[in-house]
């Protein structure tokens, strides 16, 4: 029997849910953590369409549930840790350089995320894998700190273990309409996105004020 002859028929046969169930269909549990690798690496690709379709496919029989989880969490774990050597080559020199070209920001800002992510690290990993936009994301200052790579493993397995288990089950047991999962996953996405972007918004007017109020002073006197 064929994944794809299962998805719902709005979903096309060329887009990410075709393109993740022909995996599924093809290659089976490691196709499923295939997909997940890419996501990882490619945030734009959406695990709250892979991850349920998965799901679906184990409850139509096409692959375990078990299998899902296995293969869908250790593509998660693979694709975090590339991520994480890229952070580790890049290396911390490399980003002060980088950081102290940006406009508007200061060398003291990222010594303070630094120190934030040296004391917060390990949590930060743990949560941030069950947190859209920052899964891939958090593997970055992961290696450019050098976090323990056992320590950012084992954090790894378990963050995106629980966050597959919960997006593999609900396409499982919402069958064919495992596409809803998408609609809710996606809602908090956004609402990630907008406070990432209200923050960032407010973090630039803070510092052209800061910058600007000098420049009034000097006139001033």
């Amino acid at each position: 029997m064929h994944l794809i002859a299962l998805a719902l028929p709005q979903e096309p046969a060329d887009g990410i849910a075709g393109w993740a169930a022909d995996l599924v269909d093809t290659l089976g549990g490691p196709g499923a953590g295939l997909a997940i690798a890419l996501e990882n690496l490619f945030p734009p690709l959406p695990s709250e369409v892979i991850l349920p379709l998965t799901g679906f496919a184990a409850g139509q029989g096409v692959i375990t549930l078990v299998s899902a989880l296995f293969w869908t969490t250790l593509g998660s774990v693979v694709g975090a840790a590339v991520l994480y050597w890229i952070g580790a080559l890049f290396a911390r020199e490399r980003m002060h350089a980088l950081w102290g070209r940006l406009p508007l920001v200061k060398a003291s800002d990222l010594e303070r995320t630094e120190a934030w992510f040296a004391k917060h690290g390990t949590k930060a990993v743990f949560f941030g894998r069950m947190v859209p936009i920052f899964r891939s994301l958090i593997s970055v200052p992961a290696g450019l700190e050098r976090m323990s790579m056992p320590v950012f493993l084992l954090l790894t397995t378990l963050g995106s273990l629980v966050w597959n288990s919960v997006l593999v089950m609900a396409g499982y047991w919402l069958g064919d309409q495992w596409d809803t999962v998408e609609t809710y996953v996606g809602i908090i996405s956004k609402a990630v996105l907008i406070l990432v972007v209200a923050a960032l918004v407010c973090y630039l007017v803070v510092r052209v004020r800061s910058r600007n109020s000098p420049a009034q002073h000097r006139r001033s006197s």
